[in-house]
């Protein structure tokens, strides 16, 4: 689910065919506002996943959090029953949560009182309550945890998933990330922060990782949700398998609320923490999926850690964002960019950068910029980092 459109083969299809989701703001008016594009799910009816009244009593990041791990089930052919209901889990998070039922019903409560306000709102908002939500319609009852760790919270998410099923605390796991706050406060905040691009005029081609002429990042929504299952578990049931999970780190900045090491050192230690987790070495890896938001310090940064932990190496892996055609789905980000990865893996096609023109300064590695390209790829890395310094790595094996 992703500015792109909605379903797997819907999103796979635009990336590969350069498209963007990046749009003028509908949902409500922008005008007052210093940026007044975002990336904005089209094509989406609540309804289908929901009736009537389940729609109202909860807010759209669950909406978006049911619909993708709809989607994950219904291809990964896992059945959850009786026999194994307690050794299938739920780890889906949200950066930020329901802001969008929080905002209206703040209004309510101005507006017509507080006897107004629904019993359905506390239940219909909270952060967990996605991965509560699509645990009671598919009956996992093992672990169900939702991660809230900003910008990296999808990644998390799998990576939590992924040590669940290490450690033996379950066979299979739907993780990711649900994130849904184009609204008009989460804006405004963003706008104050001076985080987002103001090039509202060209909104295909505000969001442009490593260029020189980036101004910010442009906030994107929707959900990017897989399954996780124990191998051979998978492959005795015959389970479509996108992508093998080899490794996964986590750290921290330690030193900003919101901007990164300006030397990438949080990035520089997550990355070796998911190679030393998996036992590979810097040279086995040939793509990565990077954070890649567009902002002057965050994709500087990003490259610079990418040099220390791969040296010369480097310059002969290729690197692109996938945000540049999604925008930042900020807490969603991480699962939609795992699952992109996945795909990229299984189909050896790496997803390109859009809009990098011309690149800026010290960001000189191979960006795959506009156009998909064909490769022989074993294993692959996907990044997130988000504020207050939390960071997430993942690295992904072919298949077969």
């Amino acid at each position: 689910m992703s500015p792109l459109g909605v379903g797997t083969a819907r999103n796979w299809e635009a990336l590969q065919a350069g498209e963007s989701g990046i749009g003028p703001i509908t949902r409500f008016d922008a005008s007052r506002y210093s940026t007044r594009i975002a990336g904005e799910v089209k094509g989406f009816d609540p309804h289908d996943f929901f009736d009537k009244k389940e729609v109202k009593k909860s807010d759209t990041f669950i909406h978006y959090g049911m619909a993708a791990s709809t989607f994950a089930l219904q291809d990964s052919g896992l059945v959850i029953n009786e026999e194994n209901a307690e050794r299938v889990g739920v780890v889906i998070g949200s950066g930020i949560g329901g802001l969008p039922l929080i905002e209206a019903t703040h209004k309510t409560l101005l507006e017509r009182g507080p006897d107004r306000v629904s019993p359905f709102f506390i239940p219909g908002q909270i952060v967990n309550m996605a991965a509560g939500q699509v645990s009671i319609r598919f009956g996992a009852r093992g672990p169900n945890t939702s991660p809230a760790t900003a910008c990296t919270t999808g990644l998390h998410a799998i990576g939590d998933a992924f040590r669940f099923i290490q450690y033996g605390e379950a066979d299979a796991m739907i993780a990711g990330g649900a994130e849904a706050v184009i609204t008009p406060l989460a804006v405004a905040g963003f706008c104050a922060m001076r985080a987002m691009s103001h090039r509202n005029d060209e909104p295909e081609k505000a969001s442009r990782p490593w260029d020189a002429a980036r101004d910010g990042f442009i906030m994107g929504e929707g959900a990017g949700i897989v399954v996780l299952e124990e191998r051979e578990q998978a492959v005795r049931r015959g389970a479509p398998i996108y992508a093998e999970v080899v490794g996964y780190g986590m750290s921290a900045d330690a030193y900003h609320i919101s901007a990164p090491h300006p030397e990438g050192h949080g990035a520089e230690q997550v990355m070796r923490a998911a190679l030393k987790d998996a036992r590979l070495t810097p040279e086995s890896i040939g793509y990565i999926n990077a954070h890649g938001t567009s902002t002057p310090l965050g994709d500087l940064s990003e490259v610079r850690a990418i040099h220390q932990v791969f040296g010369e190496h480097a310059y002969k892996l290729a690197v692109s964002s996938t945000k540049s055609a999604t925008g930042h789905l900020l807490g969603a980000a991480g699962g939609l960019e795992c699952g992109i990865l996945a795909l990229a893996v299984k189909h050896q096609i790496l997803p390109p950068t859009l809009n990098l023109d011309h690149p800026g300064e010290g960001c000189d590695l191979d960006f795959v910029p506009h156009t998909p390209r064909p490769v022989d790829l074993e294993y692959a890395l996907t990044n997130s980092f988000g504020f207050g310094g939390t960071n997430g790595a993942l690295i992904l094996r072919r298949h077969g």
